[in-house]
This record gives C-alpha cells, sequence and structure tokens, in this order.
C-alpha cells in the first residue's frame, strides 16, 4: 500500500506557496522603496495601493463598479498568460505573444470601427490575426531553425508599426487626439450581468470567456492525445519524430494556437469599449506582463487567472498613491519589481524541494521509506 505524499510535497501546494511568497516579497520591496523617498508616508502609499478600489466601501454601487472594470481590465493579461503558457508547455517561449496581440488589435479595432462588423466577426478576426502571426513564427522555428525568441522579438516591433500605419488612418482615428473613435455599437461585445456590478456596461461576456479558455487549454493539454502529441514534441522534437508524430506540424500549431489566444485577449479587450487605442512607439506591455503572470500562476491554466487578478490590482492600485508625496512612476517602479519577482516561483519552489534531496529522498518519499528500504538493501548484500 502506497503512502500518501504530505500536502506539503504535492507540486500545486508548492506553487501556491511560492507564488505567495513572491507576492509578498514584491509587496515588501514596494514598501521599503516608499519608505526611503518618504518614510513618513510610506504606510500611508502602501495601504492606498493595497486598498485600490475599496476605499468605496461606503458605496456599494461605485464599489461593484470599479470590481467590475477591475476583472474587465485584467482579461487581456489573463489571457496573454494563458497563451504563453500553452506555448511554453509544448516546449516554447512565446515572446511574439506581445505581436500577436498587436495584430489581434488591429483586426478587432478596424473591422470594429471601419468596417462595423458584428462583435462575433471581429473577434473571429482578432483570432485569425493572432493566429497568423503565431503561425509566421512557428513556420521559421520548424523549418528554418529560427529561434522563436528571435523570431518573436522581430514580429513585435513588425506588428507595432503595421498597427500605428493601420490604425492610424482617418476612418479609425481621431488623428487630432491620436486615438481611436469609439467601437461601432454593433461590434461591442454583450453585457454580461452588468447589474451586478453596479450597471458598469464594460463587463461582457469577455469575463466567462476567460474562465472558459482556461478550462479548454486545462483540458486540451492534459486529456486529449492531441495536447499529448503538443507536449511530447516540446519535450524532444526527435523522440517525437521517431514515434511517428509530425513535429513541424506540432510545432506550428503550438505558436498558431497561442498566438489565436493572444490575438482573443486584444478583441475581448477592445471590443468592450473601455480603451482607445493611442499610436504607441513601444510594443504593448500585455505580452510581457503575461510572461509574469504565467510563473507567477504556476504555470497553471487556472493559477494563470487568480495571479492576473493579483498583478492587475497592484496596477490599478498604484493611481490611488498620492503623488503629493510621491513621483507618480514610484508605482510603476513597485509593479516592475512585482512583477519581476513573479518570475521567481520556480526557484522558491526549488528551494522548498532542496532539504528533501540533500537527504538523497526521492520525489514523493519520507525518510521512514528510506530507512526501511535501506535497511533491506542491507540484508541483501550481506
Amino acid at each position: 500500500m502506497e503512502e500518501k505524499t504530505s500536502l506539503f510535497k504535492k507540486s500545486g501546494f508548492q506553487t501556491l506557496i511560492a507564488s505567495v511568497l513572491c507576492a509578498i516579497l514584491g509587496i515588501l520591496l514596494g514598501f521599503i522603496i516608499l519608505f526611503f523617498m518618504n518614510p513618513g508616508h510610506a504606510a500611508e502609499g502602501m495601504f492606498a495601493i493595497l486598498r485600490n478600489f475599496f476605499k468605496y466601501a461606503n458605496n456599494k454601487t461605485n464599489l461593484l463598479y470599479y470590481l467590475g472594470s477591475t476583472l474587465v481590465k485584467s482579461v487581456p493579461v489573463v489571457l496573454c498568460a494563458e497563451a504563453i503558457l500553452f506555448a511554453y508547455k509544448t516546449g516554447l517561449f512565446n515572446i511574439g505573444c506581445a505581436g500577436q496581440y498587436t495584430v489581434g488589435i488591429i483586426a478587432s479595432l478596424y473591422t470594429g470601427i471601419a468596417l462595423e462588423w458584428n462583435w462575433f466577426l471581429c473577434i473571429l478576426a482578432a483570432i485569425a490575426a493572432g493566429a497568423l502571426w503565431g503561425c509566421i513564427c512557428g513556420f521559421f522555428k520548424a523549418y528554418c531553425n529560427v529561434n522563436e525568441v528571435i523570431a518573436g522579438i522581430m514580429l513585435n516591433w513588425i506588428a507595432l508599426y503595421i498597427c500605428n500605419i493601420i490604425l492610424g488612418n482617418k476612418k479609425v482615428m481621431n488623428t487630432t487626439k491620436s486615438e481611436t473613435y469609439n467601437v461601432s455599437k454593433n461590434s461591442l461585445l454583450p453585457t454580461f450581468l452588468s447589474n451586478l456590478f453596479g450597471n458598469n456596461t464594460y463587463v461582457t461576456i469577455a469575463v466567462p470567456l476567460t474562465i472558459i479558455v482556461a478550462i479548454v487549454i486545462l483540458w486540451v493539454l492534459n486529456k486529449t492525445t492531441f495536447g499529448y502529441e503538443l507536449k511530447a514534441t516540446g519535450h524532444s522534437k526527435d523522440a517525437a519524430k521517431y514515434a511517428g508524430m509530425n513535429a513541424k506540424r506540432n510545432i506550428i500549431l503550438s505558436l498558431v494556437i497561442s498566438g489565436a489566444i493572444a490575438g482573443l485577449a486584444a478583441g475581448l479587450y477592445y471590443l468592450t469599449g473601455i480603451e482607445h487605442y493611442k499610436i504607441a512607439s513601444s510594443v504593448p506591455g500585455m505580452g510581457f506582463s503575461g510572461i509574469a503572470v504565467a510563473f507567477l500562476g504556476g504555470l497553471h491554466p487556472i493559477g494563470a487567472i487568480f495571479a492576473g487578478l493579483f498583478v492587475e490590482y497592484i496596477t490599478l492600485g498604484g493611481q490611488y498613491l498620492n503623488t503629493n508625496y510621491y513621483n507618480p512612476q514610484v508605482a510603476d517602479l513597485m509593479i516592475a519589481i512585482i512583477i519581476y519577482l513573479c518570475g521567481f516561483v520556480l526557484f522558491f519552489k526549488t528551494i522548498m524541494n532542496k532539504p528533501t534531496n540533500k537527504l538523497g529522498l526521492k520525489p514523493g518519499e519520507d525518510q521512514a521509506n528510506k530507512d526501511a528500504a535501506d535497511k533491506t538493501a542491507h540484508k541483501k548484500e550481506v
């Protein structure tokens, strides 16, 4: 009869603990920064960031409204994290997620403003654009042996410049303000339980769709033959080829699916009407924030949802920092530190496993079982 693995040795529990440690450490470092800049108001500043929209606790309508807005703004970073972890699980590092997200912006806003398509068609256009951009990266990886990181970075900038050119069109953008017009009513996503969030019309079907996408990814990767083949190809292309799998096809499909999810992220965000696109000189940070969120969530589709909510909550909380005492960019610096520390989840998991490894134990084996095995082996030798 097998011994049950202790809770502390379970991978899921270790990931949870490591993620919480990263978050706490990030908050502590943020407090230290505030303290050195203005000791007298450090505690007040940190409290304002952590409290966020809960400052409206006495006004239920405002509280629910801002909660709804936070959920909406979490959608793109969560889906970008899902796109990145999907590729990572199949052995690919999709740093081109930012570019795939950008072409998703192009497709969703151009079809939603200039062409005034139905919202469903706009979403399909965004998915197709992201998938195409991922396919290009996958093709270079599979057939030209170009590292997906290099290809992804180059495609990110190409996507940005194309985005500025296409969305800079007078049909789409108010050139005076350098921002896009409002999305047509026909192209806006249907609202979803907006009455529960203080009549926040920005709360749309994007929220439940994000959860559904995470569940589908979890199912595909762990419960399907297709997901197994993608992961097998990522672990060893030669072994997968020997087993009869089409390695090149699987590499391309992995990045196509990852790109489609990133394109979907852009569509589900901008078609809520909560934000306009403005001419930018740098690639949208959403794709890069998704990397940190994916690792903070333990590279688990469901964990990425909670990690994305946390990162977005802290990001929006920075807006409540009193600028009379602190430069507004201090909040961005703190957020950057927290996001940076998100990448240390795997490091903390390694630290938690070190005491066990020093004793020479195998995963899931306790000291008593090891001692018994050693005694049996000794008797056999005698």
